[in-house]
């Protein structure tokens, strides 16, 4: 059995102990030993929860079960639920642009609203690119209040 069995029958294995029903889960093995897993659902403001948060317990146990079982390999999981998280990031992104525009406009730095460590790092890699060689960003803020800071380089 590969990884991509494994993870998949041990996520349907935690769903059906759950009593959460789910129509499909598609795994796919990106670079480097990640999985981009997604489960589509009947009821998925269930398996979402308040913010993602069902999402990252979820994730978070599936890790935990397929290390146990198959502590040999090492692997990344990224668990979605009706594409629910690629949506979130595409709207971040999306704010991330329109804030970028307004500081190259107006010229004054901008925040974005606290997220989490994953989007704040998408943010920052998407800024280091080409076409934001003007633009700068830093991370302000503790905890749950931790958001990002663009502006123009000085």
């Amino acid at each position: 059995m590969d990884t991509e069995e494994i993870l998949e029958e041990t996520l349907k294995q935690l769903l059906d102990k759950l009593g959460l029903s789910y129509k499909q889960i598609t795994v796919d093995e990106e670079e480097g030993g990640n999985f981009a897993i997604n489960v589509d659902s009947e009821n998925p403001s269930l398996l979402i929860g308040y913010h993602g948060d069902n999402i990252y317990a979820l994730q978070h146990l599936l890790k935990v079960l397929c290390w146990k079982k198959y502590a040999n390999e090492t692997f990344n999981i990224s668990l979605d639920i009706d594409e629910y998280r690629k949506r979130q990031e595409e709207n971040i992104i999306k704010l991330a642009v329109r804030k970028i525009d307004t500081v190259r406009r107006i010229g004054r730095s901008q925040e974005l609203p606290p997220m989490s460590p994953y989007f704040r790092r998408k943010i920052h890699l998407m800024c280091m690119g080409a076409g934001y060689e003007d633009i700068e960003t830093f991370s302000e803020g503790e905890g749950e209040h931790r958001h990002l800071v663009i502006k123009l380089k000085s």
